[in-house]
């Protein structure tokens, strides 16, 4: 698709997207530092954190909630459709509502029923959303992202966590090295090895927020029924779908359920999917499957080596299956209604 004259504007914007994720992820770390200690603060006092998102934002919430657990934070990530049909109790929370233009129909609603109330806090892209003007937001860098399916929203998102988990005591040393140093690994091997099946799904373990905004895009932008399983749902009956048809992508990071991940790799294998694993652990490539390697990484490190390696590979999996890739047929990127 990159050497092809008549390339679709929808992944021409996609692309425009990605190249300036990691610049923007630095600038908005260093931007969010200060207002980041009031969401720590408030972190500190009520021990309870509440993630609220729709979309990518939710699967960001699903990626960070073990980093904030290994703080000692109790955190749960809900999606905020969720939260308005079968709520949890907010008192004595901390909320995040997370939401990359700050406009979803959801998020609207859910504020118009609580009403202004304490430790609430917002993450967006855009400053001058109706999120922004509601509650104490971390704004990320380069304004709001047009392209179809989240590539750099997801990046500043982690930044402005990463932000937040450092005000807490979290090193972002390493996370700060994989930004200004990305490894950029071929994914052709990948993209080949999924080029006969009509599904993918995705996996892993405490990668399974990055597993879930991955299917998420793989189904926007290829509109194939691609979805995700965390690593022991998997396990339990929906094995029994595996087979040359259906593709299995995991994420193994350099952490206590490195091996988990593996024994998937090998059992999906052995069921006849082709699978691909990014892998961050540091441990030998799995026999059987194709390998996207980085360097070893744990945490947030892992998470944004990872998700634009995986983003490479998700854009040129649908560029393979669709020829306006990029362009929705059955959606916008801002939802405006439930």
């Amino acid at each position: 698709m990159n050497s092809s004259p008549n390339r679709p504007a929808g992944l021409i914007a996609i692309e425009q997207e990605m190249a300036r994720q990691r610049a923007d992820a630095l600038a908005t770390f260093d931007a969010a530092a200060s207002p980041a200690k009031d969401i720590a603060a408030s972190l500190r006092r009520t021990g309870r954190l509440l993630l609220l998102g729709m979309g990518g934002s939710h699967a960001v919430g699903r990626a960070v909630e073990p980093l904030y657990r290994e703080l000692g934070i109790d955190a749960i990530a809900l999606p905020l459709s969720e939260q308005l049909g079968q709520p949890l109790p907010i008192a004595g929370r901390t909320v995040l509502v997370t939401s990359q233009s700050g406009e979803s129909a959801e998020v609207l609603r859910w504020f118009a029923l609580v009403g202004d109330r304490p430790d609430t806090f917002g993450l967006t892209l855009e400053a001058g959303s109706s999120l922004a003007h509601t509650v104490p937001c971390l704004v990320g860098a380069g304004g709001t992202e047009r392209a179809f399916a989240a590539t750099r929203s997801l990046t500043v998102t982690f930044a402005m966590h990463m932000a937040i988990l450092a005000a807490l005591g979290a090193n972002a040393g390493p996370a700060l090295t994989v930004l200004k140093a990305p490894e950029t690994p071929a994914v052709d091997a990948a993209v080949d090895a999924m080029s006969g099946v009509a599904t993918i799904v995705t996996s892993g373990r405490r990668l399974q927020g990055v597993a879930e905004a991955i299917a998420l895009g793989l189904t926007e932008l290829s509109r194939l029924p691609c979805f995700s399983l965390e690593g022991g749902q998997l396990r339990h009956g929906p094995m029994e779908m595996l087979g040359p048809s259906v593709g299995v992508v995991l994420f193994r990071a350099c952490e206590e359920t490195a091996s988990l991940v593996a024994g998937m790799a090998a059992s999906a294998s052995g069921a006849g999917s082709p699978v691909v694993v990014f892998d961050a652990s540091g441990e030998p490539p799995i026999d059987d499957v194709v390998t996207i390697s980085l360097k070893e990484a744990s945490g947030m490190a892992a998470i944004l080596a990872m998700l634009p390696v995986a983003q490479s590979f998700m854009v040129a999996f649908a560029a393979s299956r669709v020829a306006d890739v990029g362009t929705p047929v059955r959606s916008t990127k801002i939802t405006r209604s439930e």
